[in-house]
């Protein structure tokens, strides 16, 4: 299996974007997450999707929008109920993971390889081979 992430942005819009793809294949969701990461004292949200290979393929997207969501677990923001209300939609549950922020390798592709090794082996997205 080939996992890749596909980086929508940070941005409402790209939430927005998100939640439309997951509504229009919701079929195909594997696993739905929130990264939460803490960089000077604040703590920010990545959401992301994982969804399952078409046909044949061996090529699964993980969709996510990094680290633009401020994230207090008592108080949600818009965005964050926004992505809660379309994965009870999907009839999905939301893996919260904590995670370390994307500032700390010196490229993003590292980090990806980060998140993808996590989610390898909590077995949130199959094994190799």
């Amino acid at each position: 299996m080939i996992e890749r992430f596909i980086e929508l942005g940070q941005g409402y819009g790209d939430l927005y974007e998100m939640l439309e793809i997951m509504k229009t294949n919701q079929e195909r969701i594997h696993n739905t997450f929130v990264f939460v990461s803490e960089k000077d004292g604040k703590k920010v949200a990545s959401f992301a999707v994982a969804m399952k290979p078409v046909g044949d393929s061996k090529f699964m997207p993980i969709y996510i929008c990094r680290e633009g969501i401020p994230y207090n677990a008592e108080k949600t923001s818009q965005r964050y109920d926004l992505f809660k209300e379309g994965i009870e939609a999907a009839n999905k549950i939301l893996i919260t993971l904590e995670v370390k922020h994307s500032s700390a390798y010196v490229e993003t592709t590292l980090y990806y390889q980060y998140l993808i090794g996590l989610l390898r082996l909590y077995h949130y997205i199959p094994n190799l081979g």
